[in-house]
């Protein structure tokens, strides 16, 4: 196995459509990349937990952060074993049977332990990165965490070691016998779009949104 791909494991090895998987560092990154948040599964005294936040990978590392009074972070910062999942939703695959209906996503999977981040100097970058996920050079212009505000954060580091990618592309595939169905068949595309800056009410006059706002948009491939 290459430098540029994932060990498979039973873990990550998709079972349903395992055609659509794929061990590939970049696509899995890219992935990660893009999407704004994941999940994150965990299993507190034998009951299976998800939750929503947000994420950021650094190089071979990816961070998640929250309240320090998190029951999350609190359960699972000793080591314990997570499953991060990111997906981004492209479109939905309109079939002219209900059984063949779709969407068209791209996801990666990510299994490992949650190390707490106490060191000073790699939790501030990953508060200045997860700021800058969200929206690319805004930890330059906002006001970054004082003291007290990180003592009430918690980052967890999730290394990048265990993960595979899976994606559906193109048209619904329906059965032969369905083709002639007078039922109109294809792909709604979905993308996230971001609409106008809406100051808040109590923005002082004259100061207008920077143009990492203005002109927002997710990092894709070749962006």
């Amino acid at each position: 196995m290459s430098a540029d791909s994932f060990a498979p494991t039973e873990r990550t090895r998709p079972h349903r459509h395992p055609e659509r998987g794929t061990y590939d560092r970049e696509v899995v990154e890219r992935t990660l990349d893009e999407a704004l948040y994941c999940h994150v599964g965990y299993v507190v005294d034998g009951t299976p937990r998800v939750l929503p936040t947000i994420h950021v990978r650094v190089g071979e590392t990816i961070y998640i952060h929250g309240s320090s009074a998190s029951h999350m972070l609190r359960a699972i910062r000793d080591g314990s074993q997570v499953c991060l999942v990111a997906t981004i939703l492209d479109g939905l695959v309109l079939a002219r049977s209900a059984f063949n209906h779709s969407m068209n996503y791209r996801s990666a999977v990510v299994f490992g332990p949650a190390r707490e981040v106490t060191d000073p100097d790699e939790k501030w970058m990953a508060q200045k990165a997860l700021v800058d996920h969200v929206c690319p050079g805004r930890s330059d212009q906002a006001r970054m965490p004082n003291e007290k505000e990180l003592r009430q954060t918690s980052i967890l580091a999730i290394p990048l070691r265990e993960a595979s990618a899976k994606a559906r592309t193109g048209p619904p595939k329906d059965d032969e016998e369905d083709v002639l169905l007078p039922v109109w068949a294809g792909v709604l595309p979905l993308r996230t779009v971001a609409g106008e800056p809406i100051d808040a009410p109590d923005l002082p006059p004259g100061i207008a949104p920077p143009a990492n706002v203005r002109l927002y948009r997710r990092p894709t491939a070749g962006s």
